[in-house]
């Protein structure tokens, strides 16, 4: 038997209830965010609004399951847990370029080798598309007003000039 369709979004920061209230079934919505590179990244954010059922999220929970996901639950709200975690984070790598504080190399190389990451944040940022990050942050800063997610002026520059990361070709890397 087929179960009665829902709805799920793959927003990064559009808040899910007001999509949710768009519908005549909010209980039947809510958020799945996969990461970048879909294929490798083993989590997904399942975001349950206010009004999702409990029954929604079990069928997207058994969902990220079937597809080999380790699922949380995140809460409506704004960057869910994994962007409110990470932006600050680029930004602050961002800020301390524009500050002359270090190099972009060595500002990778330390969260490389000093926190075991895969990637510097600096890396991270051109990779996820600065314009995305530039989208993440304001559309967090709108909804906090924290001054940690207001994006650096250096941020800004690189996005008004088009340079975007990988996608362009160039952001805070080259890249050929």
């Amino acid at each position: 038997m087929l179960k009665e369709l829902r709805l799920s979004t793959n927003s990064e920061d559009l808040s899910t209830i007001d999509m949710a209230t768009a519908t005549t079934r909010p209980e039947k919505v809510l958020g799945i965010h996969f990461f970048n590179p879909v294929p490798s990244m083993k989590l997904l954010e399942i975001v349950k609004t206010i009004a999702t059922s409990d029954e929604t999220l079990e069928i997207a929970k058994e969902f990220g399951k079937s597809i080999g996901k380790t699922t949380i639950i995140a809460p409506d709200t704004p960057g869910f847990i994994v962007n409110r975690l990470l932006t600050p984070f680029i930004l602050n790598a961002i800020r301390m370029l524009e500050a002359g504080v270090a190099t972009k190399e060595d500002i990778d190389a330390s969260i490389n080798l000093g926190l075991n990451h895969p990637m510097g944040p600096l890396t991270l940022a051109d990779f996820i598309g600065l314009d995305t990050v530039l989208f993440i942050a304001n559309a967090i800063y709108e909804e906090l007003k924290d001054p940690q997610y207001a994006p650096p002026a250096l941020l800004n520059k690189m996005v008004t000039a088009g340079w975007l990361g990988r996608k362009t070709g160039k952001g805070v890397y080259e890249y050929k």
